[in-house]
C-alpha cells in the first residue's frame, strides 16, 4: 500500500477530486486517514451482509472502489449468492479484478461492473450497499437511486448508507469540520494537504443532513431507517426494506 501524498506539494491549480490511477495506488492509505471510523464500518457492513443474505440471493455494492465491503462480504455470505460489484471507476475495477485472485474457492461468486451506478437495472436481491458513494452523485438523483434499490429488495432486505453528512447548525458544522481536519492532521496529512484536498472535493462531494437522508430513505420505500454510526461528521445508516 503505497502512502498518499498527492496533496503534499502545492499545486497552482486544484483540479476537481476524481478516482484516476493516482488515487487508486494511494487509496487504502487514503481512506484509513481520512475516514474516522472506517474500519468499523467496513467490519459491520460485513456483519450485516451476513445477517441478512439468504442462499441464492444477490448483493449489490455500488461503488465497490477496491472491494473494502465486497470481498469480506465474499467470504462470510452464502457461497451461492452473487456480489454485483460496481464501480465507475476503470482504474479500480482493473485493480480490484486482480485482488480478487486472492480469494478463496468456497467465496460467494463476485460479478465486477465498470458502470455508473445510475445506469444499473437492478435485480432481485437480498442486501445493498452504497459506501460513500451517493455523496458524489448529483443530489437531484438520489432519491431515484434509492427508490429503485428499495424497489430491487426483498421484504426485509436492508441498505448500508455510508456519508458524509452536514448539520444545520452552524456550530455544531464548524466543529465537527474542525474535529475532522485534527483527525487528519493526527494522521500525519499537513495543513497544505489539508486545505488542498478540501477543495478539490468541495465541487463533487456534496454532503447532506441526517434527517435529509431519512427522509429521502422512508420516502423511497423504506420501512425502517436508523443512525448506527457517527464519528464527526461520518456516518453510516442501515434502512430495511
Amino acid at each position: 500500500m503505497s502512502s498518499d501524498r498527492i496533496y503534499a506539494m502545492p499545486l497552482g491549480k486544484v483540479g476537481n477530486f476524481v478516482f484516476d490511477e493516482k488515487v487508486v495506488e494511494v487509496f487504502p492509505d487514503m481512506i484509513q486517514r481520512s475516514v474516522p471510523g472506517y474500519s468499523s464500518i467496513v467490519s459491520m457492513t460485513t456483519e450485516l451482509a451476513q445477517q441478512y443474505s439468504r442462499p441464492g440471493g444477490r448483493i449489490y455494492d455500488l461503488g465497490c472502489s477496491l472491494g473494502a465491503c465486497t470481498l469480506p462480504m465474499a467470504e462470510v455470505v452464502p457461497p451461492s449468492c452473487e456480489i454485483e460489484a460496481i464501480d465507475s471507476s476503470q482504474a479500480m475495477i482493473e485493480r480490484l479484478r486482480k485482488i480478487m485472485s486472492d480469494l478463496p474457492a468456497d467465496a460467494a461468486k463476485v460479478n465486477l461492473h465498470l458502470q455508473n451506478v445510475m445506469s444499473v437495472e437492478f435485480e432481485p436481491c437480498c442486501f445493498a450497499v452504497l459506501n460513500f458513494t451517493l455523496q458524489f452523485i448529483p443530489i437531484e438523483h438520489r432519491g431515484e437511486l434509492l427508490s429503485r434499490v428499495a424497489d430491487s429488495l426483498c421484504e426485509g432486505g436492508a441498505l448500508v448508507l455510508s456519508e458524509k453528512v452536514q448539520f444545520d447548525s452552524e456550530g455544531e458544522q464548524s466543529l465537527m469540520v474542525d474535529l475532522h481536519h485534527a483527525f487528519k492532521r493526527a494522521n500525519g496529512y499537513s495543513a497544505l494537504e489539508v486545505a488542498q484536498k478540501r477543495s478539490s472535493l468541495e465541487r463533487t462531494l456534496l454532503p447532506e443532513t441526517i434527517e435529509t437522508h431519512r427522509e429521502r430513505l422512508l420516502k423511497g420505500g423504506f420501512r425502517q431507517f436508523s443512525c448506527w454510526f457517527r464519528c464527526f461528521n461520518f456516518v453510516s445508516m442501515i434502512a430495511i426494506k
